[in-house]
């Protein structure tokens, strides 16, 4: 099976300009992510709308794929991002891994988890999960939260803690439900992906500003994974200097 690692990059950002190139331990910040993404993949590839970006990446012999500037998301970088690599390579993805540029301490293993579910034809979207197990990230909107069925299939994607404990000081209810947070990570099948790349923003998506409800609004099964690592996105001046601290 063929599975392309694809890691969409943007150059603007509001709170860390040029986030992709920001140096972390003397290395751009995409570079670690390609190379931690490498060890799991045959094939990655960033894919973005700028040429500093691109400059960058070709400088450490990586595979780039130049994009529009008028995508919404992540996920129709890709959309359009696997198509030219299929003219590219003369092969079309099996399925497609997008990989957040902005985690330069991904482990492999979660890439290759993800990958391999969809060894199960049925599958056709896949995230990863992780058990939330304080109060901090618990009640945190900007790690979203995800309630699944007994198939591992996605319900709900909030910004809000799912479920609502009922009669639970909220202090004590990671002692009374296993809450999990969403990392942010999506496998797609190439079919899928330029399937859900056509569709318009949903009333849920718009609330939540979370596009996986866009998918679940229009039918789509997301199958959730759960994995015992967290993530660790760079998305200010704070994180970087605590990216470049860590051990």
């Amino acid at each position: 099976m063929f599975i392309a690692g694809i890691i969409p990059a943007r150059y603007a950002s509001t709170r860390l300009p040029g986030k992709p190139l920001a140096v972390i331990k003397g290395k751009p910040m995409i570079q670690h992510v390609y190379e931690r993404s490498a060890e799991a993949l045959g094939y990655v590839a960033v894919a973005t709308d700028d040429d500093r970006i691109k400059d960058a990446v070709m400088q450490f012999g990586g595979r780039v794929v130049m994009t529009s500037r008028e995508h919404r998301s992540g996920t129709d970088r890709c959309a359009e991002a696997v198509v030219k690599i299929s003219d590219e390579t003369g092969e079309k993805p099996d399925a497609v891994i997008n990989i957040q540029g902005d985690e330069p301490f991904i482990k492999p293993g979660q890439i290759s988890q993800l990958a391999e579910a969809f060894n199960d034809p049925s599958v056709h979207i896949a995230t990863l999960i992780k058990q939330i197990d304080n109060n901090e990230e618990l009640f945190d909107p900007a790690l979203p939260k995800v309630v699944f069925n007994i198939k591992n299939e996605a319900l709900y994607f909030s910004r809000w803690p799912l479920p609502y404990v009922r009669d639970v000081e909220k202090n004590s209810w990671t002692e009374k439900f296993s809450f999990y947070r969403h990392l942010g990570m999506y496998g797609y099948r190439t079919a899928t992906l330029t399937e859900i790349a056509k569709l318009m923003p949903s009333p849920l998506e718009c609330a939540e500003s979370l596009e996986q409800n866009r998918w679940l609004e229009n039918c789509y099964i997301i199958k959730v994974i759960v994995t015992e690592y967290g993530s660790f996105s760079v998305d200010t001046p704070e994180d970087l200097q605590k990216a470049n601290n860590l051990q």
